[in-house]
């Protein structure tokens, strides 16, 4: 069997933390480094990687089959008749060198039917033995965008990955929140034989003005360790105004000081996510 891709996911148990920005823009440096790079959306069916690379006009609604049916029983009926169409249906190109599988609104209802289907790990290895059997040979790195909560479809993005990335800004709350996601993936390793770790903590939208950031990354280099970043990214209005653009500050034309330091930053961290990998 081929190699199995480099697999991350980005997660933590809160919404508009930066977790698809990070993903994408992870994405993208690594395949500027000459890898082959497969984005995963499990995050919803509001399709928000689709919309950051602005194909979300291009995925329709009602195609099949899409991300949710590899997590059904039947799929392995459909490569059976699709052959490799099968695989090449989910994908989709992007114009910054990484290929995405989209959101579809069949997530919404994924939940409820993998609590249904299946019992014990059966229920969260679906999205690994789909990357292991389908994914391997075509990618060298798989990165997944997981929802802002804790359900079966995220615990198969982390089964699967067995690397977080998670942003945190700066502040008390968003170090209990790390804290709390290192317990619960903890846990997870434990009860299942398992081994998940808190691969990376990236300090995010950092203004490295304010003494309140620099204390706070401080405490992180301290509590956290060599799970840390190399380099937290900075706050820039460049990264919500490429996004609504549809693309990532990679693509901008004129990037502004603080784009560019993102853009810096997130290229050193994504080297060293493949290192420690």
């Amino acid at each position: 069997m081929p190699n199995r891709p480099i697999t991350a996911c980005g997660y933590i148990d809160k919404g508009g933390v930066g977790k698809t920005t990070s993903i994408g823009h992870f994405g993208v440096a690594l395949a500027e480094e000459g890898y082959d790079v497969l984005l995963i959306d499990l995050a919803g069916k509001q399709g928000d990687l689709a919309k950051l690379f602005g194909i979300v006009d291009e995925i329709d609604p009602e195609d099949w089959p899409n991300i949710s049916t590899v997590f059904q029983p039947e799929w392995e009926r459909v490569v059976e008749q699709l052959g490799d169409d099968a695989i090449d249906q989910l994908i989709h190109e992007t114009a910054e060198g990484v290929d995405l599988i989209p959101a579809h609104q069949g997530l919404d209802s994924l939940d409820i039917e993998l609590e249904s289907k299946y019992s014990g790990p059966n229920k969260y290895n679906r999205l690994d033995e789909f990357i292991t059997e389908f994914i391997s040979g075509r990618y060298d790195v798989v990165l997944i965008d997981l929802p802002g909560m804790a359900n079966n479809i995220t615990y198969n993005g982390v089964w699967a990955a067995q690397h977080v990335l998670t942003p945190v800004e700066a502040g008390s709350f968003e170090a209990d929140q790390a804290r709390a996601l290192q317990y619960d993936l903890q846990k997870l390793s434990d009860g299942y034989d398992r081994d998940v770790s808190l691969e990376m903590i990236i300090p995010n939208k950092i203004d490295m003005r304010t003494k309140l950031a620099r204390r706070y990354l401080e405490q992180y280099e301290d509590e956290f360790g060599d799970a840390l970043a190399p380099e937290p990214v900075p706050m820039s209005q460049d990264i919500r105004n490429a996004t609504e653009n549809g693309q990532t500050i990679f693509a901008l034309e004129e990037p502004s000081g603080t784009a560019k330091e993102a853009i810096d930053a997130y290229r050193s961290n994504a080297r060293a996510l493949v290192e420690r990998v």
